[in-house]
């Protein structure tokens, strides 16, 4: 049985904490853009009458009720997160929504993913892959539940090319997110945020190990100046 390793359980604890407020700091923080992105890479789902989808991390199912929108009613979806309390946070959500028969979420970590091989048409995550402590584990599970002809979205932040808005980007990462966040949750958490996204692998390196992992036709679309960068790979 898997088992997640110290620095897991510390950032599964994190999440768990700042659950409650998860929402509102997302739309706060980000001015709102990031329902945009998320959009944008849902737009990039690869689908057909009756597929069924597969959303990693999916937190409090915010990217799994966007799919419900942008996808037929045949189409079911699978949201799995490696925190109870964000996954019960959107279980209310969905319960709520018009989805509510569509959607089924699971308490489950990317490394140790719960479904037979090839099960999903397509396969996302969002802002979750740099929380994933064994990442080349967590890419060859989503490979593996992927279709042959499926396809694998993942958006993550990443670091501005243009260097006058990459030092504006620091500064806001750095010196001002982490006081914002922690005036309505923990600092601590929101200091591991542009901590972790400054720690993340290049766009180059990143998309090899997507290779690695088996993905092939691997192109990006970078979003907002490059703040954030959506990464799609396909099963042959």
């Amino acid at each position: 049985m898997f088992r997640l390793s110290d620095k897991g359980e510390k950032i599964q604890q994190m999440f768990g904490a700042i659950a409650p407020r998860y929402d509102f700091l997302n739309r706060l923080l980000s001015f709102g853009i990031d329902r945009r992105w998320r959009t944008k890479a849902v737009r990039l789902l690869k689908y057909r009458e009756g597929s069924r989808i597969l959303d990693v991390a999916t937190g409090t199912g915010d990217v799994a009720l966007e799919i419900a929108l942008r996808t037929p009613d045949s189409v079911k979806i699978t949201g799995a997160d490696f925190c109870k309390e964000m996954v019960d946070l959107g279980a209310v959500k969905v319960a709520a929504s018009p989805y509510a028969g569509r959607i089924d979420l699971k308490v489950a970590a990317c490394e140790d993913l719960p479904f037979a091989n090839e099960t999903f048409d397509s396969v996302t995550i969002a802002f979750g892959i740099r929380n994933v402590v064994d990442r080349k584990l967590g890419l060859a599970e989503m490979w593996r539940v992927t279709r042959p002809g499926g396809r694998m979205i993942i958006l993550e932040f990443s670091t501005p090319r243009s260097l006058l808005f990459r030092q504006l980007y620091y500064f806001y990462f750095r010196r001002l997110l982490p006081v914002v966040g922690g005036m309505f949750s923990r600092y601590n958490a929101y200091k591991y945020l542009p901590d972790s996204v400054l720690e993340f692998p290049s766009q180059e390196e990143f998309s090899r190990m997507i290779a690695e992992a088996g993905f092939r036709n691997i192109h990006l679309h970078e979003l907002t100046f490059g703040i954030a960068t959506i990464y799609v790979g396909e099963k042959e």
